[in-house]
């Protein structure tokens, strides 16, 4: 085979075997295949596309293409989801106490933010000491202990994706389904899990734009899940206003505490659910959604998934005493407060806008290398439904000294833009 003849091949729009993927991914990981002719291949795809069968098989290779976790000794299902991405999404963090509080092993590898999506790893190391940098023994005796760990991947997971996954993201090659599909699908197969839900997000602050997306990915990611003897799930939920209150590092963790103490926002709590009844029911934990969502409330109410969460903290190193003590967060010093200008009802808070004007604080990064400030972000006072009168508060900016005054006016000319109001009652967003 030649790698030219196979770029030449798609570029035709003809469909490649599972032999003829192999070679291709497994030539560009040896170095037999250069970055240039992987960056056509990548094109030709996103022109004519690859068909479930050539999907599956690349999703396949990338498994295959480094280490894989094996939990088969624990006995018991392991749970993992995954999230699209999108703006205050802070899911993971208040999922994975909640599910394993309830019987559930949750072994969830989780990334960093970059461009306007948050990153769970980030969020988790706003708390002073916390180690998401475990070995695969330590995560492994983790969950055996407490029934629960988060942490980074590691590069030997995946590594074709990760390598390809870079060259897609200067070449313009992101935005394929099957693409989006097989690394997903890949890294979460990899990691050992054997329940998976995933989170795909559509709206502005999300990768993908429409409902319609959401639904051909998910339903594309399901069936090459099944394709490869794994349950997959799906819930898709609107991004088109920040999820929660809260957008910023520490700020998230501070709120997904606040959510296991009982006190949550609307939205943030019906995506959990969704996410957690469907993972009881795939463990055979709940016979339908009635019954898991009992049980979800009970362990918030009682206080089980809290300590729950306390207790992941202290495994991995962190100071549990941030539960009760939010002063041991690194919170941005300054604020800046957005008033109403008029009553009305609030129409929509663009999630991509809000994005920006903590990104602008420091709250994210552009490259991977880029450094953030744990404490930049903002707390939303309303939401889209919401009636405002003149001079409320609609959402408070935290940022840091080294913030100047340019830069601030900045995030505040997004912050400002990203309210559209009404004069008509608006209804609530139903997130899911």
């Amino acid at each position: 085979m030649r790698a030219v003849d196979i770029i030449e091949k798609k570029k035709q729009g003809q469909v490649l075997s599972k032999e003829e993927i192999d070679f291709f991914i497994k030539g560009y990981m040896d170095g037999s295949i250069e970055d240039y002719q992987m960056s056509a291949w990548l094109m030709a795809v996103c022109f004519q596309g690859l068909n479930f069968d050539e999907t599956a098989h690349l999703t396949k290779v990338f498994i295959d293409s480094g280490d894989k976790l094996d939990f088969s000794d624990f006995g018991v299902h392991i749970a993992d989801k995954h999230s699209t991405g999108g703006v205050g999404d802070k899911v993971t963090l208040v999922l994975i106490p909640l599910l394993s509080s309830l019987g559930v092993a949750c072994a969830k590898l989780s990334g960093r933010g970059l461009g306007m999506t948050g990153g769970t790893i980030d969020k988790l190391e706003s708390i002073k000491g916390f180690n998401c940098m475990l070995s695969e023994d330590k995560f492994k005796n983790q969950i055996k202990a407490i029934n629960a760990a988060i942490s980074a991947q590691t590069p030997n997971l995946v590594p074709a994706d990760g390598k390809i996954y870079a060259l897609r993201d200067v070449t313009a090659t992101v935005d394929n389904m099957s693409l989006i599909c097989a690394s997903v699908v890949s890294k979460k197969i990899a990691s050992g899990a054997d329940i998976i839900v995933l989170d795909v997000k559509y709206g502005s602050g999300a990768f993908l734009k429409t409902k319609e997306e959401a639904l051909e990915l998910s339903d594309l990611m399901i069936k090459v899940g099944a394709k490869l003897n794994r349950k997959i799930d799906a819930v898709i939920s609107s991004m088109e206003q920040p999820l929660g209150n809260c957008i910023g590092n520490s700020l998230e963790v501070i709120e997904a505490i606040e959510f296991l103490k009982g006190n949550m926002a609307e939205d943030l709590y019906d995506v959990t659910l969704e996410i957690a009844a469907r993972t009881l029911m795939l463990a055979n934990l709940a016979f339908d959604f009635d019954e898991a969502k009992n049980l979800i409330d009970d362990a918030i109410n009682s206080g089980r998934a809290l300590n729950k969460l306390k207790e992941i903290i202290e495994a991995q190193g962190g100071n549990k005493n941030v539960i009760d003590d939010y002063s041991l967060f690194d919170i941005g010093k300054n604020k800046y407060e957005l008033k109403a200008q008029f009553g009305a009802y609030i129409k929509n808070i663009d999630a991509l806008d809000i994005a920006h004007a903590c990104k602008l604080l420091g709250a994210g990064r552009d490259k991977k290398s880029d450094k953030i400030d744990f404490g930049a972000g903002c707390v939303l006072n309303f939401k889209t439904g919401d009636k405002v009168s003149k001079d409320d508060i609609l959402l408070t900016l935290f940022y840091s000294d080294n913030i100047n005054k340019e830069r601030l006016n900045e995030a505040i000319e997004y912050a400002n833009k990203a309210y559209k109001f009404s004069v008509e009652k608006v209804d609530k967003i139903r997130v899911v």
